[in-house]
């Protein structure tokens, strides 16, 4: 992390932003227009979800070995042979004809993820001074959310008119262009003296609740524009719209609360938007009701990303940065993956509109594990006093 003393916008932190984006949108382009290529190739609900739930056994091996070659090795190493990874998967989707070998290269697909990803949170947390990082990586997340809600739409977009392969060549595009603008990035000098670990610690608090909160996301970007379909709600892209522009608009601000008055003030009241999101879903029969579940997600999503990476850096050491972000992320993509899978399960037995009500525990009980846990802590402090 940099001096106190530093500015926010140095090159290397505006050129990892840029990089982030165009992986984001790389990756993001592949998760709702999967299952539909999947879907016309004879793939069933359950296989839709293990189709996307594939990256969780992919981020849960390999997001620690992430964290321990970005800690040794050096960052941007990792974040090139990632990007590699990801790009020779992107180009091979459209020319497999079973959905199980789809299934198979998306496991390859999700370990250059899970080494790019994790490697260019890294990298952005180096150029972070300390008491600005709630700010910094809530604009630098606005590039992992904005193509979150973004990308999906645009793959719609693009597999409704022209099928999947253009899909599979824009994102190639975009990998080609985030390979080339490593050129621009410096690399981090290493720490002298590092421990070494698949996993951080202080970071085990926010992944899990992390990992909570994503099943949502999973869900949605799975299922959202089958259920949609079916309800009678043909150009659900406008949903991703509603959520890119939330999060733009309310990102920065969540970023700097956290800074100045803590976690719990914007992680408590996020959660509480994400769980009403689900019940919004899980009840909508028209546009304006998806509309209003992706304002309230965009604003609970906002607050709780950057807010609870921050939590996992802040209380990291120094030297243990790569495998703080790698903890964070094995939470996050395994939260997508296992979402998808819940919610493939859950969709052949209950419906789509149920399925996502049940989706509300996971915030709740990520609430409640918040909770314990701070209430074990102050009373520890209070004893200590």
């Amino acid at each position: 992390m940099k001096s106190s003393n530093a500015s926010l916008w140095s090159k290397d932190f505006i050129v990892i932003i840029i990089i982030n984006l165009l992986m984001f949108l790389g990756w993001y382009l592949f998760l709702p227009t999967l299952p539909l290529h999947a879907k016309v190739m004879g793939g069933t609900d359950a296989m839709l979800g293990w189709l996307l739930g594939a990256t969780t056994l992919a981020a849960i091996v390999f997001r620690p070995i992430a964290g321990i070659l970005l800690d040794s090795v050096g960052r941007k190493k990792i974040l090139i042979g990632g990007i590699i990874i990801l790009l020779a998967a992107s180009v091979y989707f459209p020319f497999l004809t079973t959905v199980a070998a789809i299934i198979a290269l998306r496991v390859l697909h999700g370990v250059g993820w899970g080494f790019a990803s994790t490697a260019s949170s890294t990298i952005a947390s180096d150029n972070i001074p300390k008491e600005k990082f709630g700010e910094g990586m809530g604009y630098f997340s606005l590039s992992n959310s904005l193509t979150m809600a973004i990308a999906p739409a645009i793959g719609l977009a693009i597999i409704a008119s022209r099928g999947f392969k253009p899909v599979s060549f824009i994102a190639a595009i975009l990998l080609v262009l985030s390979l080339i603008l490593n050129l621009f990035l410096k690399e981090e000098k290493k720490e002298k003296s590092i421990k070494l670990s698949f996993y951080e610690k202080n970071a085990i608090l926010p992944s899990l609740v992390m990992f909570l909160v994503t099943t949502t996301y999973g869900a949605i970007n799975g299922f959202l524009s089958i259920y949609s379909t079916s309800v009678g709600i043909q150009n659900i892209g406008m949903y991703f719209t509603v959520y890119a522009i939330t999060l733009l608009i309310s990102r920065p601000i969540l970023g700097k609360a956290t800074d100045k008055y803590g976690f719990s003030v914007v992680v408590y009241p996020g959660l509480l938007l994400v769980a009403l999101t689900m019940v919004f879903l899980s009840k909508a029969t028209s546009l304006p009701n998806f509309l209003i579940s992706a304002f309230l997600y965009g604003i609970g999503m906002g607050a709780l990303q950057s807010s609870l990476q921050t939590m996992a850096i802040r209380n990291s050491p120094k030297g243990s940065v790569g495998a703080a972000n790698a903890t964070f992320f094995t939470g996050f993509d395994g939260g997508i993956g296992a979402g998808s899978i819940i919610g493939g399960f859950l969709a052949t037995r209950v419906g789509y509109g149920t399925m996502y009500l049940y989706f509300t525990l996971f915030a709740v009980i990520a609430a409640l594990i918040i909770f314990i846990v701070n209430l074990s802590i102050n009373k520890k402090s209070s004893q200590i006093r």
